[in-house]
């Protein structure tokens, strides 16, 4: 296979992720993961099949995130290749009782390995850029929490404030445009490009 028709493969495996998991495709969605891949995200963090059992449950409870895929770029070496996507995140919900949209920009930054002729994705880590929440009803007025707003991350503290606010812990730690976090990705993407052993978050994926 060429280098042309991994990246199509890739692309078409990352739009897949969006399309199937916010129309609720759960079968079709697995197929995307393989056996020991990893979703980090700001409300949840675990196995792919923990990640879609948390949507579901998500669902059940009215949880509306969704979102919205544009530039994409990829690095493959060999069977591993590093994905990056821009993106936005859109959730609606409750903010001391007034309802919201927060949109938050980032990317998408994914490992994948093809395994037996097919990529499968193996890690997905956000990278949380920056936020903001709007009233749903103009008009309304929602007053915030200055000291809760400001201990989240400013990429997405908008959206840590709305999830925390319908019952999720949220992990404070994700990466965003700048600063230590984000150089700790890209140099663990590139250590997974060149055909070694990772660690992110505690799991080990390769070798």
């Amino acid at each position: 296979m060429t280098y042309d028709q991994d990246k199509l493969e890739l692309r078409e495996l990352i739009e897949n992720w969006v399309m199937w998991r916010d129309a609720g495709f759960w079968e079709k969605f697995r197929t995307v993961w393989h056996d020991d891949g990893r979703m980090m995200a700001t409300w949840t963090q675990g196995t792919a099949d923990e990640f879609i059992e948390m949507n579901k449950q998500g669902w059940a409870k009215g949880v509306s995130i969704l979102h919205f895929l544009g530039g994409f770029t990829c690095e493959i070496k060999g069977d591993r290749a590093i994905t990056q996507t821009k993106m936005t995140i859109s959730q609606r919900g409750e903010v001391h009782g007034v309802l919201v949209d927060v949109v938050c920009t980032g990317r998408f930054h994914d490992f994948l390995e093809k395994r037996d002729g097919k990529w499968g994705m193996c890690l997905r880590q956000p990278i949380y850029e920056k936020d903001r929440m709007d009233l749903v009803t103009p008009g309304e007025m929602v007053e915030l929490d200055a000291a809760v707003l400001e201990s989240f991350p400013v990429g997405y503290r908008h959206l840590a404030y709305l999830q925390s606010k319908v019952g999720y812990p949220v992990k404070k730690d994700m990466p965003g445009l700048k600063g230590p976090e984000v150089e700790a990705l890209y140099q663990t993407g590139q250590t997974w490009l060149a055909g070694n052993s990772i660690n992110w978050a505690g799991h080990n994926w390769g070798k």
